[in-house]
């Protein structure tokens, strides 16, 4: 899909934290600021595709729209030869939406068309979107247990409907402005476990691994609830989010933020990585990539290497794994605390209070990386056999490239 294996995910939350305080994570990272030089540092370390955010409240105004905020980011992705994963809703919507009701599609079909038509006539590459972003998640934060707008309580189910309706019709109208436009839908892939001491809650826990994490993608893929309009062309691509965090006990206690301790790495009851994605790409059929993945402080090398070596052998199975996007790329504040920086991005401020003043390159993450050239080959070999060109002509060529960044 892009012409590097992996991406950089710039993270774009926006929105209003468990406080009631507003947040913007583009801005808090300094990425507004230095979004030509980022760009700059991942095309020299051979990410030359990203994960960007369209911050919905600052260009919608009551359906006036204003890409101030976005073109920069056109500009420098178009200067530095990077194709863009556009999201167009990261939590944050302008304050006069009303996501419960039966506006909110049309409101955001129509942002959806404006963004593609201004993206589409001035980007050098491809058109890729993800209409919303995480819409199992907030649907659980947002509409469950009340962690950060729209503050509802007892509300998931009806908040994940209504999002899977709004995905629906903005990629109606995306279509509708770029025929070719090209979709990844991003979810969490989350998986539970029963306490050793119970395993009368197994029926529970495949429940959870086999319908509930998946039910926002089945809308979308018109599986569940068909009357939305959703089918296998809405779904497209299945962007999977994946932490170590993404593997627990069920029924354990979450902490203030709402999430719940992760197995521990050597926890027997973890699933590998490569398995949750191919049970995925089994489900569905559709391309799958990695959208999200990352560890923090001294994890990230290690991590890294595991996440290499589980892609390395889905693409020896032949599974359609169209790249992995290193989420978040640069360091950034927690949510709901602007003081508490968290170590996990290639890059980390070497200010938390200025984080434009320049950063530190995460040095064995940086190594993985660069190890990964192998995978990189793996990919553009796969890429070429599928267009009928010679492969080791790909391989030998990638291989020299990576080899110099050592």
């Amino acid at each position: 899909m892009f012409q590097s294996f992996f991406l950089a995910g710039f993270e774009g939350s926006t929105g209003f934290n468990r406080h009631g305080e507003w947040f913007d994570q583009v801005v808090a990272t300094g990425h507004d600021a230095n979004v030509d030089t980022d760009y700059a540092d991942i095309a020299r370390l051979g990410l030359h595709a990203a994960r960007e955010t369209v911050r919905w409240p600052l260009v919608d105004c009551r359906g006036r729209y204003d890409f101030s905020s976005l073109e920069p980011f056109i500009e420098a992705a178009n200067r530095h030869g990077v194709g863009v994963i556009w999201d167009l809703f990261h939590y944050g919507f302008p304050p006069d939406v009303d996501l419960w009701a039966e506006a909110f599609p049309r409101r955001f079909a129509d942002y959806c068309y404006a963004v593609a038509r201004f993206v589409a006539g001035r980007m050098d590459s491809p058109c890729v979107f993800t209409p919303i972003n995480e819409p199992s998640f907030m649907a659980y934060a947002g509409g469950e247990k009340a962690l950060f707008a729209p503050y509802g309580s007892g509300r998931g189910w009806e908040l994940k409907v209504a999002l899977a309706r709004g995905a629906i019709a903005g990629i109606n109208a995306i279509r509708a402005a770029c025929p070719d436009a090209r979709f990844v839908n991003v979810d969490p892939l989350c998986r539970v476990v029963c306490p050793n001491d119970r395993p009368d809650l197994a029926p529970q826990a495949h429940d959870f691994n086999n319908r509930l994490v998946f039910q926002s993608w089945d809308m979308l893929c018109g599986r569940l609830l068909p009357e939305l309009g959703g089918s296998p062309e809405h779904l497209d691509v299945v962007g999977i989010n994946y932490y170590w965090t993404n593997q627990w006990e069920l029924n354990d206690t979450p902490n203030d933020d709402g999430n719940l301790p992760p197995l521990d790495d050597d926890d027997p009851r973890r699933a590998p990585l490569p398995e949750l994605i191919l049970s995925v790409w089994k489900r569905y059929g559709r391309e799958v990539m990695i959208t999200e993945t990352s560890h923090v402080g001294d994890n990230r090398g290690p991590w890294l290497c595991e996440v290499v070596s589980a892609c390395h052998a889905l693409l020896l199975q032949n599974v359609p794994l169209r790249g992995a996007c290193l989420y978040p790329i640069l360091g950034m504040p927690e949510w709901h605390d602007r003081e508490l920086w968290t170590p996990m991005g290639l890059w980390d401020p070497l200010c938390h209070r200025d984080p434009g003043a320049g950063r530190l390159l995460c040095e064995p993450m940086a190594e993985a990386l660069q190890g990964a050239a192998p995978l990189e080959a793996l990919h553009q070999a796969k890429k070429a056999e599928h267009r009928g060109e010679p492969r080791i002509d790909l391989l030998t060529s990638k291989a020299k490239r990576y080899a110099t960044l050592r």
